[in-house]
């Protein structure tokens, strides 16, 4: 038996949430922890699991400052989980990864997870007392992220209809609660709470989230409400909270749902996913026609790169509901190709049309 285990952290929360937002943060803050990650995420192109890759993660004497890291099938820090809800396939797709990291536990100090929208803490926190895990690894703690003006609205998440793409575009999901129940489920898992966007509350909003919170954890839970995706890394690790040896405790809604099943034969019927690649943009002009598909299509979410003349920088947007946030996070690798790649998910969207458009923004 290792005394020394390797804490895990789990983070859940609705998409949107802000979830990735905060690892990123984090990662920023590692200060030469080698942290594994795994990402659950769902899309052609994991959008996502490649901005965490932009992250100082491993990198050895012959790497450049800020070196970036590849999938699971190399010597990276990163894995991705890319077939399906996190919580619904731990036996074929996290259990794998997990005895992957046991092997490498010597190069490793930590370990983040980053589940999907839908997924149940739960599940995944039981799967840390299998032989084999529970010898080296630890929950050190369950971090529930909400989004506080959604929470404070009612609606719980910041899009319910992408939510709901999501879950008709996850053929493994195997548990169909409302965003209240999932809300419960995540909450009640939890060591902490962090509520996002915290910048957007008036007093009156952090008090109708207070409750919320306050009715479903624990007094002993703290809460902690964040801007940006900005935390202290001592808030969010080193909490030695165990949660593998609580979670059977843990009331989950799922565990009524369970035996029923759902039947997800039709799913992609109503859910379009595609990734469009292009050459070099001009920026202002893709985002003016970036805009107007988001305004004019019933587009849940746009998400990638775009490769401008002359620039140096990878530029990132996001589309979130009817915002597109616009960055630039890394310079470009002298090895990688400048190209816009940008993905797509939606209902009755056309790619051709979408890419028609985008080519417009081309120089």
């Amino acid at each position: 038996m290792q005394l020394n285990k390797i804490p895990t952290t789990v983070v859940t929360g609705f998409l949107g949430s802000g979830k990735t937002t905060l690892l990123s943060n984090v990662l920023k803050q590692a200060q030469g922890k080698r942290i594994a990650v795994i990402v659950n995420e769902f899309g052609e192109l994991d959008i996502d699991a490649d901005l965490l890759r932009s992250c100082p993660l491993e990198c050895d004497d012959e790497a450049p400052e800020g070196c970036s890291t590849a999938k699971a099938d190399d010597d990276s820090g990163i894995y991705e989980l890319a077939n399906g809800c996190i919580c619904c396939t731990v036996e074929e797709e996290f259990l794998p990864v997990m005895e992957q990291l046991v092997e490498r536990r010597d190069d490793i100090d930590h370990i983040l997870i980053e589940t999907s929208g839908l997924a149940l803490p739960k599940p995944l926190v039981q799967a840390f007392n299998w032989p084999g895990i529970k010898e080296y690894c630890t929950v050190d703690a369950v971090i529930t992220v909400i989004d506080g003006p959604a929470v404070a609205a009612g609606r719980f998440a910041h899009d319910t209809d992408k939510v709901q793409a999501q879950r008709l575009a996850d053929d493994s999901l195997d548990h169909d609660p409302s965003l209240q129940e999932l809300l419960e489920d995540q909450l009640s898992a939890a060591d902490l709470v962090v509520v996002s966007k915290n910048d957007l509350l008036e007093a009156v909003e952090r008090e109708q989230v207070e409750a919320v919170v306050s009715q479903r954890v624990p007094a002993a839970v703290k809460t902690t409400y964040i801007s940006q995706g900005e935390a202290d890394l001592d808030l969010l690790m080193g909490l030695d909270a165990a949660a593998e040896e609580r979670i059977e405790s843990v009331h989950n809604h799922h565990d009524h749902h369970h035996a029923h099943g759902h039947d997800h034969d039709h799913a992609h019927d109503h859910f379009d996913s595609f990734v469009i690649g292009l050459g070099e943009v001009d920026s202002a002009k893709l985002q003016q026609v970036l805009g107007g598909l988001i305004n004019e299509f019933n587009i849940f979410r746009a998400k990638g790169f775009a490769a401008l003349p002359g620039k140096p920088m990878r530029q990132v947007l996001q589309a979130v509901g009817k915002r597109l946030d616009v960055y630039f996070d890394r310079p470009w690798n002298a090895d990688e190709d400048r190209r816009t790649q940008l993905v797509f998910i939606g209902k009755g969207i056309d790619e051709a049309t979408i890419r028609n458009a985008l080519e417009t923004a081309l120089v």
